[in-house]
């Protein structure tokens, strides 16, 4: 099973399923270094994180005709996405990101 398979069964489980157009993200946490070289701790005051993976996406969202328009995202796929767009989530002590498919720019490949 890789890591997408794990990941999906773990939020299967935790019951997690984003609504219409939102995508469940696991934001990258990347280590993060000053120009000089030292390190700042996660407990530092940092920028919110722009780039993630998908863990978990909605349906879709429904057009004025009642017809639902698929996601372009899917499981698995790396994104980049607006800084301020996505609602924090906390599940067993770590953080997830709720976000609107319009806040995702772009697919990483």
């Amino acid at each position: 099973m890789n890591s997408t398979e794990i990941n999906y069964y773990y939020f299967k489980f935790m019951n997690i399923k984003p609504l219409d157009d939102r995508v469940l993200i696991e934001p990258n946490s990347q280590e993060e270094k000053t120009k000089s070289g030292i390190v700042l701790p996660d407990t530092a005051d940092k920028e919110k994180p722009e780039q993630g993976k998908v863990i978990a996406v909605g349906p879709g969202k429904t057009d004025s005709n009642g017809k639902r328009i698929p996601m372009t995202v899917k499981i698995g796929d790396v994104v980049l996405f607006t800084k301020y767009g996505p609602s924090e989530v906390k599940v067993d002590k770590k953080e997830y990101l709720i976000a609107k498919e319009e806040d995702i720019l772009a697919i990483l490949s």
